[in-house]
């Protein structure tokens, strides 16, 4: 099926006892065993069936399927926020002592990550100098255990060599984690490239309606766990918190995400509630209709900002002269993100006053809302960094970044303009 198709029913045929065609809600804790029997043989992985809510349940399989087939990859894991994504997928190829390479265009939550909460689990997070292929590979070492980064750059904008990162990552014998976030697998399909995990703050395009947090991790199959065991023991070798289960045995080609539910969602409960997975679930049938309005009114706000003398620079990749430009070409179809960042005349304080004279374009911290959002990073999702990290992350004080809606583009382009004449 198409990706559009896919977003509709994907992961789910009619109830066969109720005849439902939406999914239902099953909100519920746990679930009946029909003996002592039945029980072990769920608990020991040996029986299809659910066991606890924090571990699985039947709307929230429906979503990690939807979500899988969206992004092409083999099966999907559905976590309580983006954050807790990017958390479990790291956490999973890692240990005591190992670290990741990063590239330093990060959404800011992400970024604290890294470079604090991390460490001081004793995981090191070495940042290359910029995305480029060659300047993650001179980090790699032989406590290296994934590359990772965002498909599209939130707020930097900047777009990803993902097959040549996913070659430099390979040759070392190491996964490729992209967050897909910003293009959505709508516009972009990682794992299409070589990418290995792919994640989703589900909360964003895929919802679409800023009302639900949720988050995914998209395992492709394709990594050879097996082929690496003295680097990954964890898939490798008996797991004594789950009676000596060895992942790579059980789970076969589905290691990553059978190890990444039994040991960590289990275990740290960051669980996507039934409701949640229905409200993602409806997002999720207009994301292709909504993605193509995203990108067209984007388009359009990206040629009116570029024309106006209030406004310094624009970073949009659909421009020829943009860097990231041949990136959306090859990766995107030559589309550019509804996300875009703009510089206002005047500095800082005149993104500030820019910024607080929106009217109809929200001032908030979400992306992909079917509304237009404004954000001035530096003084909220960046806040926290270093000067030095702000422009690593390519965040600049008179930087606004915007999330273009799904609203007439003459009403969006109307409130831009009032905005700008206040920066005056």
């Amino acid at each position: 099926m198409k990706r559009e198709t896919i977003a509709i029913h994907g992961g789910y045929d009619i109830d066969p006892t109720t005849k439902s065609v939406v999914v239902p809600i099953y909100q519920t804790v746990s679930y009946a065993f029909d003996s002592a029997e039945h029980a072990a043989a769920l608990f020991n992985l040996e029986a299809e069936g659910y066991r606890y809510t924090r571990i699985s349940n039947p709307t929230t399989a429906v979503l990690e399927r939807r979500v899988a087939g969206l992004e092409g990859g083999l099966e999907a894991l559905c976590v309580s926020s983006g954050q807790a994504a990017v958390n479990y997928a790291v956490l999973n190829v890692t240990q005591l002592g190992c670290n990741i390479i990063s590239v330093p265009q990060l959404y800011g939550t992400t970024h604290t990550l890294f470079s604090y909460i991390l460490p001081s689990q004793g995981i090191g997070v070495q940042f290359a100098g910029s995305d480029h292929p060659d300047a993650i590979e001179k980090l790699i070492n032989d406590k290296t255990r994934a590359i990772y980064c965002e498909s599209v750059g939130n707020p930097a904008g900047n777009i990803c060599d993902i097959e040549a990162l996913a070659h430099v990552a390979h040759k070392h014998g190491i996964p490729l984690i992209v967050d897909n976030t910003v293009a959505s697998p709508i516009l972009l399909r990682p794992i299409e490239y070589g990418a290995d995990i792919v994640l989703q703050s589900l909360t964003k395009f895929l919802g679409g309606q800023g009302t639900t947090l949720g988050g995914a991790i998209i395992d492709s199959g394709n990594f050879p766990w097996k082929e690496h065991g003295s680097r990954f023991p964890m898939f490798n070798e008996p797991d004594a918190s789950y009676h000596g289960m060895v992942y790579t045995d059980h789970f076969g080609k589905g290691a990553f995400l059978g190890r990444c539910r039994s040991y960590y969602l289990r275990t740290s409960g960051a669980v996507l509630s039934p409701l949640s997975s229905f409200l993602l679930l409806l997002g999720m049938e207009t994301v292709a209709l909504r993605v193509e309005r995203h990108v067209e009114n984007g388009r359009k706000v990206a040629e009116f900002l570029s024309k106006d003398p209030r406004v310094s620079w624009v970073n949009y990749a659909g421009f020829p002269d943009n860097p990231y430009h041949a990136m959306a070409q090859k990766y995107m179809s030559g589309h550019a993100c509804s996300l875009m960042t703009v510089g206002i005349n005047g500095g800082y304080e005149a993104a500030v006053k820019f910024h607080d004279a929106l009217k109809l374009v929200t001032r908030l911290v979400n992306l992909g809302d079917a509304k237009s959002l404004a954000c001035h990073p530096a003084s909220t999702t960046h806040r926290q960094m270093s000067p030095e990290a702000k422009r690593s992350a390519g965040v600049k004080p008179e930087m606004i970044r915007l999330s273009i809606g799904i609203e007439h583009i003459d009403d969006i382009i109307a409130d831009l303009d009032q905005a700008l004449a206040a920066t005056l």
